[in-house]
């Protein structure tokens, strides 16, 4: 049974996922974007993170944040979009593609406890209306329903059958109708925009005796690179000296800034793609305008979120809300969860469908994005980017405020490893509502992997998970598990040596220095960890046959496509 408790006094919730976004984008992590209003939550109203986990990709984390346990056994053991070509995931427990049912959703036991619940933004969890946020806890939700869509209005159609095409379609829900994109969405369309008014106005919709419980979550800045001209144009020429110069200045920020120590060693920049030096100069000025336009999304998530917390602040309820603004991965750098969504290849539909010259780069009918190189320069130190196991992946900026746990402690940086899965426990134990434990409304469901971060923000702890603490990761077939200050990680070929390598992960977080011949019992005794940890969450173990990797002719770019699609 979920215990049942009066309602007064208890804080509203507003979390805040933004998607793709770079570790050190912000200004309050090192970046030069314009970001006035998180620099002021991070650094004279809340407190940031330097070690929160999330997975490598977008639908895996999100499952993890509403069910505060794996993906594994949350339903997302694999993208949804590569789970359906592949037979050995079919009828597969944790591999619906969906938010299963062997989870109690936070919204839900939420709900059942007094609060309003509601969404705003991307859902990605299930596209089918029985697994729409109407169904999983959320009395109000207003939604894009798969991992991606076009930030401006522009519905694609084709042109004899008039239904959309299926690449980036336009698939929106309001609580239980879905959305005739044409009608329902406004002519001003922009998703940033319009998913801060739609938090706005749920916000406003709360009954007077109810706290809120809001997820809002942006799709920017994912591709399609969208913006208005003007603010791209804001950003002329700070990238002309390419990714490499970018990632010199960002680390040297985050380090005045206090998010890394001076003897950090950063991994050095993988690429598939030409380097800055052998682009033309008609390929530079491309380049520097996608990653503009994709500063300029930034920026415009920064001036939504300083919109919503005036709101707050305008109708007296900042104070008694818990802030949360992360991101769901690390930056991305090879457009992974685009390549299966349909049976045509990528570029093919991007020059059928889209306008990339210069001028129009950032427009509704562009579609751009940035390769690995700009992403290591979003992830340095760390490691790579979206879809690894390494760190560039799964470590993402986090700030925080609620002012009962961070007012004494404005401004610090906290370096304590923490998960998505902690983010369920934290606000049950904040609203004073117990986590049903193994049965609820019936069935039998998971009990959390999180561990709520209350008691170590309030210095009652000096850490959040102890050292006996085993967390993995696995996605496309990489593999990770960490236990106190060592990780292993797995990666098959081609993308790594196909063997298990050990980093000290406190005083080597750029993953540089290879440790498994040096502490073989160490590296033992993880992978006996990861034995127990692939177990209990049921995960099915893959290696290189997960992918091939194919060179598309005349595109330059190395994609990545299943081997049912041959």
């Amino acid at each position: 049974m979920v215990t049942k408790i009066e309602n007064k006094d208890k804080p509203n919730f507003l979390l805040i996922i933004s998607d793709d976004l770079g570790f050190t984008d912000i200004s309050p992590f090192g970046g030069e974007i314009y970001t006035p209003n998180l620099d002021k939550l991070a650094k004279s109203q809340g407190i940031r993170f330097t070690d929160f986990h999330t997975a490598s990709a977008c639908s895996p984390t999100r499952s993890m944040l509403l069910s505060g346990t794996d993906n594994h056994i949350a339903g997302l053991g694999q993208m949804a979009e590569f789970a359906v070509k592949h037979d050995r995931f079919k009828n597969k427990p944790g591999y619906e593609g969906y938010l299963n049912d062997k989870v109690a959703p936070l919204p839900e036991i939420l709900k059942d406890n007094g609060y309003f619940t509601w969404l705003s933004g991307k859902w990605h969890l299930g596209l089918k209306s029985e697994y729409w946020p109407v169904n999983r806890g959320f009395e109000k939700s207003w939604t894009l329903l798969p991992g991606a869509g076009n930030h401006y209005k522009r519905i694609i159609r084709d042109p004899i059958t008039k239904k959309q095409i299926p690449f980036l379609p336009a698939l929106y829900a309001e609580n239980d109708l879905e959305l005739n994109p044409e009608e329902d969405l406004p002519e001003d369309f922009y998703s940033t925009t319009t998913f801060a008014n739609k938090a706005i106005e749920f916000i406003d919709e709360t009954p007077k005796d109810k706290p809120f419980f809001g997820l809002l979550t942006f799709t920017a800045p994912h591709w399609p690179y969208q913006a208005p001209q003007d603010r791209i144009a804001k950003y002329k020429g700070v990238y002309d000296g390419g990714p490499e110069e970018l990632r010199r200045r960002r680390l040297q920020k985050a380090k005045e800034l206090g998010i890394f120590n001076d003897e950090i060693i950063p991994h050095p920049i993988k690429t598939t793609r030409k380097t800055w030096d052998e682009l033309t100069k008609e390929e530079k000025e491309i380049e520097s305008k996608i990653v503009a336009t994709y500063a300029a999304m930034v920026e415009i998530i920064d001036e939504e979120v300083g919109r919503i917390l005036k709101h707050l602040e305008d109708k007296g309820e900042l104070d008694n809300t818990f802030i949360l603004f992360t991101s769901d991965n690390g930056a991305e750098g090879q457009l992974m969860e685009a390549l299966p969504l349909t049976n045509e290849k990528f570029n093919v539909n991007i020059k059928q469908h889209f306008n990339n010259a210069l001028e129009n780069i950032g427009n509704k009918d562009s579609f751009v994005y940035y390769g690995d190189q700009w992403a290591q320069a979003a992830t340095a130190p760390h490691a790579m980017y979206k879809m690894w196991s390494t760190e560039g992946a799964i470590v993402c900026p986090l700030i925080l405020r609620y002012p009962p746990l961070t007012d004494t402690r404005k401004g610090e940086i906290l370096n304590q490893f923490t998960t998505v899965m902690d983010i369920l426990p934290t606000v049950l134990e904040l609203a004073n509502v117990e986590h049903p434990g193994e049965k609820y409304k019936g069935r039998k469901v998971a009990i959390p992997r999180g561990k709520s971060w209350v008691k170590y923000l309030k210095g009652d702890l000096s850490f959040v998970h102890d050292e006996n603490t085993v967390t993995g990761w696995e996605l496309f077939g990489q593999q990770a598990i960490r236990k106190g200050n060592y990780k292993a990680v797995y990666i098959p070929k081609p993308f790594g040596p196909e063997k298990w390598q050990l980093f000290n992960i406190i005083e080597d977080p750029g993953e540089t220095k290879d440790l498994s011949e040096l502490e073989p019992k160490i590296l033992e005794s993880l992978c006996d960890d990861w034995a127990i940890y692939a177990s209990e969450t049921g995960l099915i173990e893959l290696g290189s046959d997960l992918f091939e990797v194919e060179k598309i002719t005349g595109d330059e770019e190395v994609f990545y496509r299943t081997l049912e699609d041959k």
